[in-house]
């Protein structure tokens, strides 16, 4: 019997599978980074009965965004744009948490708040895009945070969390992967501070810390969640020591109760493959062994690898990005062994419904779904 289409329970929740739906940055937010009527459709699309959705990277504090066209919860306007959402997904049987993230230094000028400089743990020159209305840009050098900075995107992050709940989600996930803020701190190629932030592993990770216990009294530690990168290099992202790193920062989150840990396997840095076949890559074959929760695992899978590292006890649930994008019955095409439509790279980011809703369904189109 096929592992990944059984049954699991996560946190206080039981779904009929183990196909996720990945975090997804898709820019296809209105005017001022609120959902509109097409994000609610294309996560309806994706919703199956018993079905565990997770939402695109959503911005928490106005000067945390990156990508023109994401859609945020910083702002109370936000939320009845996110209740279609979470209104829609509910109508179909399925939960969805919300992602939170803050881009940190990958970001542009022009994306922040009067023109201003991206924040960054540390003021590190490195590589990198935003997208802005001129399109992609190199991100704009950054400055490092005060600690009365630190501690307000604490309860930026809190309060963000509040509103998620306000808007009908089902629990939270706090984005700490691909280069971004909770990335950069972990990391010491990106964080070279020399305070309470900086240096050993426990001033490294007590940022995440720090916002993931301000989340759990909104929440409830079951509903709560953190994603990590432990291989990523995107975003010019290193650390001298990640297997020690990411196995400390997975032991102390082991410590919470949460609802999971969602660990990119190395196959897939930021958006793109990396054939580059390391042999001892920090993944979820090793964070197994400090992390005795539940694991999503995400990174290029196809339905006989999910179902290997489901098989091999290193996973539980597994995360689908790109296939997802273009088969919005994903789990049911799995289920019956169907063909994949192939997805359009060239839409992926920001656009119309052009390759965000218009992919069929299997034997009919995705306007008779």
């Amino acid at each position: 019997m096929s592992k990944l289409l059984s049954a699991v329970k996560v946190g206080p929740y039981e779904f009929s599978h183990r196909v996720v739906l990945a975090p997804l940055t898709r820019m296809r937010a209105e005017q001022g980074a609120k959902p509109g009527p097409l994000m609610a459709e294309y996560y309806a699309q994706r919703t199956s009965a018993g079905g565990f959705l997770i939402s695109e990277a959503t911005i928490a504090a106005p000067d945390g965004n990156g990508y023109l066209g994401a859609p945020g919860l910083y702002d109370d306007s936000q939320i009845a744009g996110w209740k279609q959402v979470t209104d829609a997904v509910h109508a179909k049987g399925g939960r969805i948490f919300l992602q939170l993230y803050h881009a940190g230094r990958q970001s542009n000028s022009q994306l922040q708040p009067g023109g201003g400089q991206p924040v960054a743990p540390s003021a590190v020159l490195h590589g990198g895009v935003a997208y802005t209305e001129a399109g992609w840009v190199p991100n704009t050098p950054s400055r490092a945070l005060t600690l009365p900075e630190i501690a307000g995107l604490v309860e930026s992050f809190r309060t963000a969390a509040v509103r998620g709940k306000e808007a009908g989600f089902d629990g939270v996930e706090l984005h700490a992967a691909n280069g971004y803020l909770f990335d950069q701190f972990l990391q010491d190629g990106s964080n070279k501070r020399t305070d309470l932030y900086g240096g050993s592993f426990e001033n490294r990770t007590r940022f995440l810390m720090e916002v993931t216990r301000a989340i759990i009294p909104v929440w409830g530690s079951e509903r709560v969640a953190v994603r990590l990168g432990p291989s990523g290099t995107w975003g010019d992202m290193s650390d001298s020591d990640p297997e020690g790193l990411f196995t400390y920062v997975a032991g102390e989150l082991a410590k919470l109760n949460l609802a999971y840990l969602h660990l990119i396997e190395p196959r897939v840095l930021g958006n793109v493959d990396d054939d580059s076949k390391d042999p001892n890559p920090v993944a979820a074959q090793l964070i197994r062994q400090h992390y005795n929760g539940v694991i999503i695992a995400a990174g290029g899978f196809k339905g006989d690898t999910a179902e290997a590292i489901l098989q091999a006890g290193n996973a539980d649930l597994v995360a689908f990005g790109r296939d997802f994008i273009a088969n919005p019955d994903l789990p049911e095409r799995l289920r019956l062994k169907l063909p994949l439509n192939p997805y359009d790279r060239a839409t992926f980011f920001g656009g119309t419904d052009v390759g965000y809703t218009d992919y069929p369904f299997h034997g009919r189109n995705a306007a008779a779904a």
